[in-house]
């Protein structure tokens, strides 16, 4: 993904916020399968 384009099409907050939700995601699904692995 080239993110020049992206953040001039849909702006700066709009860029930063989709980037932290796509950490966060990711940060979440690591949790959830640490999770499942201490239950098994």
């Amino acid at each position: 993904m080239d993110w020049v384009p992206f953040v001039s099409d849909v702006g700066v907050p709009a860029a930063i916020t989709f980037f932290l939700l796509h950490r966060v995601e990711r940060k979440l699904d690591d949790l959830i399968l640490t999770l499942q692995q201490i239950s098994q």
